[in-house]
C-alpha cells in the first residue's frame, strides 16, 4: 500500500518549443501536443509556456483509492488542503508552490535493456565479438523520468509535506540538511536540498547503462559545447552513474543508470540508511570538476524575479 512510482513532470519555461525540439532530437517522443514520452511511458515531461523556468505540476502514483484517502487525512493534519475525485488527489506544495497530483493507475513497466556480455578479469563473456557499444547504430534514448531534485527555502516543511503527508520514504539524508526520498524501489525519486529561492535543481532521465550515458551525452555536447556541468561519474549516495548537462531552457538534467534499489524497507533502514553523509562528497569518482551551477541554477536570479512577479 502507498506510493509506487514517479509518473511525470510538468515544466513551465519561456520557450517550450525550443525544449521540445531539443528532446525530440535526443530520443524522446512527442506523444501529444507539449507532452514528451519514452517508448514505455508516453508522458514523462509535459511542457508549457511560463514567464520563468519552474515546475508547475508533479505527478506520482499510488496503489489504491484507500491510499488517496489516507494521504488526504495526513495532509489535513498538516493543514494542507486537498481534493479527491475520479481516482486522483490534488494538492499544492506549500513551499515550492507547484501542484501535486497523486493518482491510482498502473505505470507501464520498463522494458528490460538488452543483455550485455562483459569481459572482466577472470570472467570473459564476450569472446570473438566486438562490443555493441562501439558498433550499435541504435539511438541511445532516455528510458524514463527517474527523479527530480528541488531546492527548497524550508527543508523541514518540505520533508513534512513529502514524507509525513504524501508518504515518500527516506532512503538517506545529510543530517537534517537534505533528504533523499523515494516513492518506488529506486533509492531516490526526489531529493530536497536547501535554497534561498525555491527552484528545480534538475530532473533525471534513466539510460540503459554507462555507454548509453556517454554516447548520448557526447552527442549533446557536440551540439552545445558549453552545456556539460559535471560527469561522467558515479555518485556516492544512490551509487548511480551520472552526467549532468544543461538543456536549452537553462535547466540542468542528469542522464543516469545503475541506481541502488530498495525492496525491503526494514532491511535497508537497519543495514544501509545513513544520516552522516558529507553533502559535498558528491561522487565516488568523477571525470570532471563540478561547476557552481551544479548546486545553484545559473538562472536563479530570473527564477527569483519570476516568483516575485507571480506573487510567490
Amino acid at each position: 500500500m502507498g506510493l509506487t512510482s514517479l509518473l511525470d513532470l510538468e515544466l513551465a519555461v519561456p520557450r517550450p518549443e525550443e525544449l521540445q525540439q531539443f528532446w525530440t532530437d535526443h530520443g524522446m517522443q512527442l506523444t501529444t501536443a507539449g507532452t514528451l514520452g519514452t517508448t514505455d511511458r508516453p508522458s514523462q515531461l509535459r511542457l508549457r509556456e511560463g514567464g520563468y523556468r519552474h515546475v508547475s505540476e508533479l505527478r506520482v502514483e499510488c496503489e489504491t483509492e484507500a491510499d488517496l484517502v489516507a494521504i488526504a487525512s495526513r495532509l489535513d493534519a498538516l493543514g494542507i488542503a486537498s481534493a479527491i475525485g475520479d481516482g486522483v488527489l490534488r494538492c499544492a506544495d506549500p513551499v515550492l508552490d507547484h501542484d501535486v497530483v497523486v493518482q491510482v493507475r498502473g505505470a507501464a513497466p520498463i522494458t528490460p535493456a538488452a543483455p550485455r556480455q562483459w569481459n572482466l578479469p577472470g570472467a570473459y563473456e564476450r569472446i570473438g565479438q566486438r562490443s555493441p557499444a562501439c558498433i550499435s547504430e541504435q539511438p541511445h534514448s532516455p528510458r524514463r523520468l527517474g527523479h527530480v531534485v528541488f531546492g527548497t527555502s524550508d527543508v523541514e516543511a518540505s520533508r513534512a509535506f513529502f514524507v509525513d503527508g504524501l508518504g515518500f520514504k527516506v532512503s538517506d539524508s545529510f543530517g537534517e540538511f537534505a533528504y533523499f526520498l523515494r516513492c518506488s524501489n529506486d533509492h531516490h525519486n526526489l531529493l530536497i536540498t536547501p535554497a534561498a529561492v525555491p527552484n528545480l535543481n534538475h530532473y533525471a532521465l534513466e539510460m540503459d547503462g554507462i555507454d548509453a550515458i556517454g554516447l548520448a551525452g557526447q552527442k549533446i555536447v557536440a551540439e552545445r559545447p558549453d552545456c556539460s556541468v559535471t560527469g561522467v561519474g558515479r555518485h556516492v549516495v544512490g551509487a548511480n552513474m551520472f552526467w549532468y548537462l544543461l538543456d536549452p531552457a537553462g535547466g540542468m538534467f542528469e542522464l543516469y543508470s545503475d541506481m541502488d534499489q530498495i525492496v525491503d524497507d526494514e532491511k535497508w533502514a537497519a543495514e544501509n540508511h545513513r544520516t552522516d553523509w558529507n553533502p559535498f562528497e558528491v561522487a565516488a569518482w568523477n571525470s570532471t570538476a563540478i561547476k557552481p551551477d551544479f548546486f545553484e541554477p545559473v538562472d536563479i536570479a530570473d527564477i527569483a524575479k519570476g516568483r516575485e512577479a507571480a506573487g510567490r
